[in-house]
């Protein structure tokens, strides 16, 4: 005979996995202090997904980093494209405040003094800006390249978040980002998925709808790819520390709000406990790397077809 489902709670809203967007904001806010010390699949990934700027030619004169976080990437888009401006984008105002305080521990007198006798450009300092992806504070065609690191997860609208990063980006310009798949944390999930009805983790979008949605949004050929990631544990506690210390709390609409009560918590446990690998508990992240390009409008704001005329050279004339 099957197990019952936990029964669903009468205050549930119709979308208990939506985003909640002020939950987002306060806990990574709180996790502004301890985001490093534990953002180790985050800086490994920035690093993947820096690596594929290698094959890409490109030369921004703006760039744009957004959900910066504690500024761990501004350092990295620097050293590749030391004369582009770059703006730092977050929800949350302490991960602002922590990559302002980054941003100036690195730009050391030695580093000024060096630079140019290395012949490179000395970077300007970023700009720090408070926003939300999906409404970026920002003028049209303002960046040339728009980067975003395991952020889109936690947006409300990601179509919305897509359309946003094409209307700030020039034609030309380059979207590079990651987010997470649908198996990420699935050991978490079904840990959970016996003690109630309550969403206890995100709702991840899958790679190939990620694809249809950059194109929907006018993005020209975007490229996919998705890995997967295990980190392990001594123990399910310490997997629940590190993701309160980067700020990957539960903040789906559907949370319960409360304290969870002694006995439930003990069950998630004890099912994380049951999964452990080689007397480890895993924690398994589904990563989806995208980029696409903004290519020229194919019709105007007023919805007229945009017919490009190019004057052939004169016989004998390049």
């Amino acid at each position: 005979m099957a197990a019952e489902s936990p029964p669903v709670p009468p205050n549930a809203p119709a979308d208990a996995a939506a985003i909640d967007i002020r939950a987002v904001r306060r806990h990574f806010g709180r996790a502004a202090a301890t985001y490093d010390a534990a953002a180790v699949l985050q800086r490994e990934v920035s690093a993947r997904m820096a690596e594929r700027l290698d094959v890409v030619k490109l030369a921004p004169a703006a760039i744009l980093d957004a959900g910066t976080g504690t500024g761990e990437a501004l350092g990295e888009l620097a050293a590749r494209y030391p004369r582009a401006r770059r703006v730092a984008v977050d929800l949350a105002l302490p991960m602002l405040a922590a990559a302002r305080a980054r941003t100036r521990e690195r730009r050391s007198l030695l580093g000024r003094l060096t630079a140019p006798l290395r012949g490179d450009a000395v970077p300007a300092v970023p700009d720090f800006v408070g926003g939300d992806i999906t409404a970026l504070p920002f003028a049209p065609a303002a960046f040339d390249l728009v980067w975003s690191n395991l952020a889109l997860q936690w947006v409300t609208d990601l179509p919305q978040a897509f359309e946003e990063f094409r209307r700030v980006l020039r034609v030309g310009g380059l979207l590079s980002f990651t987010t997470f798949g649908p198996d990420t944390l699935k050991e978490l999930r079904a840990a959970f998925a016996g003690v109630d009805a309550r969403p206890h983790v995100g709702r991840f979008v899958d790679m190939h709808d990620v694809g249809d949605l950059l194109v929907r949004a006018g993005f020209a050929d975007p490229v996919m790819h998705m890995e997967y990631l295990t980190l392990t544990y001594a123990d399910a506690p310490a997997m629940m520390r590190d993701l309160k210390a980067i700020g990957a709390v539960n903040a789906a609409q559907g949370r319960a709000r409360g304290l969870m009560g002694r006995g439930r918590w003990q069950r998630a446990v004890a099912a994380l406990e049951g999964m452990r690998r080689d007397g480890r508990v895993p924690a398994t992240f589904e990563v989806i790397y995208g980029h696409a390009w903004k290519a020229a409008p194919r019709v105007s704001a007023e919805g007229h077809a945009i017919v490009r005329l190019e004057r052939p050279g004169r016989r004998g004339t390049p």
